[in-house]
């Protein structure tokens, strides 16, 4: 049976057969026995985390029944209203909430759903590398072709424009972009984006930007939206989350914005392709989205964790952490020490810890590893996480002859 299938679910594994890299295929990385899990991009993972209105407005919906029944397939009018206020604030769009947003369960389907009505087979989508692996996956899925756009550590892992014309073609259809960046946490700064858009326009492409990790941003640098900028509304479909900087992963609640030409084709195929958002959870991000002003304390937390991983793994031979620019992820060099996958490996048995191999994350991902600093509510079982992790490295160079 598996031979009857297309060509990008044939290569797929889900763990059942095979050890998968990737940290959110199958579930062998929760199975994990006294390991941290720093391979978990949920905030605060395993802690209890809701926000105390969040919760009483999620259990009334519960108690009263109203979660028992569907909101509409694109989403709740009340909450659309709360995130048009959101985005108009935040990113600069003067939005209709019952024209431009779409809520979507989770911004996983919300990126596979906005880059679907565009990609035919052989259409070339190109992607910055290392990015989300799932940006990669749906262009296969969807019998597109990755075409692959690398960034450095020497520029800050900042894009250049003149990489995306060196590859551009007649058949380059999109650009799928992670701002910031997932791995790399990278927040592009305004004058790469404006030349991106320039690129964009002068090619007559559709850019899809993932933007769930938006909030927080750390050192004062501009979160630019590109959706805002001149000659791009009509063209860019914005996914954002409620998952990463409200910390609410298990709610599922994201929502993608455009244009209302583009939007009336998605509203046209939401019910077929993703259904209805839980309505309880809805309920929820309502409250969250009335009273946002416990993320400015996730802020705060996420920065000090942001210098505890960069001091810890700082000095350590053959270890390079990059600072992270935005959320709660720090992407790691460790190609000295040995292979990303062998490093993994290692950190398992010698500091009971999981981490991301880099791998997945794209050809640029090899010999980094990336890790997710934003798990645990306390911050001393972090620290002792990452005083092991140390410890564990400092061990692994010795065995390599790096330590003099």
């Amino acid at each position: 049976m598996v031979s009857k299938m297309i060509d990008a679910f044939q290569k797929t594994e889900g763990g059942l057969f095979s050890a998968v890299a990737k940290a959110d295929v199958g579930d062998a990385v929760t199975q994990m026995e006294g390991v941290t899990l720093m391979s978990w991009a949920d905030p605060f993972y395993p802690n209890p985390s809701i926000p105390e209105h969040v919760k009483e407005a999620t259990i009334e919906a519960i108690r009263s029944g109203f979660a028992s029944h569907y909101t509409a397939p694109i989403g709740s009018r009340e909450l659309k209203v709360e995130l048009a206020k959101r985005l108009e604030r935040y990113n600069g769009l003067k939005v209709d909430p019952q024209r431009n947003i779409l809520i979507t369960p989770g911004s996983d389907p919300g990126l596979f759903f906005a880059m679907l009505p565009f990609v035919n087979k052989g259409d070339e989508v190109m992607i910055i590398d290392p990015s989300y692996p799932n940006n990669f996956q749906n262009v296969e899925i969807m019998g597109g072709v990755v075409v692959r756009v690398p960034v450095y550590a020497e520029n800050g892992f900042q894009f250049d424009v003149a990489e995306f014309e060196k590859r551009v073609t007649p058949k380059t259809k999109m650009v799928v972009l992670t701002n910031p960046n997932n791995p790399t946490t990278t927040v592009y700064r305004r004058k790469n984006l404006e030349e991106l858009a320039d690129f964009i326009i002068r090619h007559d492409l559709v850019l899809v930007v993932d933007q769930a990790f938006e909030e927080p941003v750390f050192d004062g640098l501009e979160m630019v939206t590109m959706a805002a900028l001149p000659g791009m509304w009509e063209r860019t479909l914005t996914v954002c989350s409620l998952s990463k900087g409200m910390g609410l992963s298990g709610f599922r609640v994201a929502y993608i914005v455009a244009d209302d030409k583009i939007m009336d084709k998605l509203y046209g195929a939401t019910v077929t392709v993703l259904g209805a958002t839980n309505t309880a959870s809805q309920v929820g991000a309502i409250a969250a989205l009335k009273d946002d002003s416990f993320m400015k304390k996730y802020a705060k937390i996420h920065l000090r964790r942001r210098d505890m991983v960069y001091d810890l793994l700082s000095g350590i031979p053959g270890v390079v952490p990059f600072k992270s620019e935005s959320g709660f992820l720090s992407w790691v060099d460790v190609s000295q020490l040995g292979t990303e996958g062998e490093i993994v490996d290692y950190l398992v048995r010698e500091a009971k810890v999981s981490v991301n191999v880099g791998t997945p994350y794209g050809e640029q991902g090899r010999g980094h590893i990336r890790v997710v600093h934003g798990v645990l509510g306390d911050e001393n079982d972090l620290r002792d996480a990452l005083t092991r992790m140390r410890k564990a490295l400092f061990k692994r160079a010795e065995e390599r002859g790096l330590v003099r």
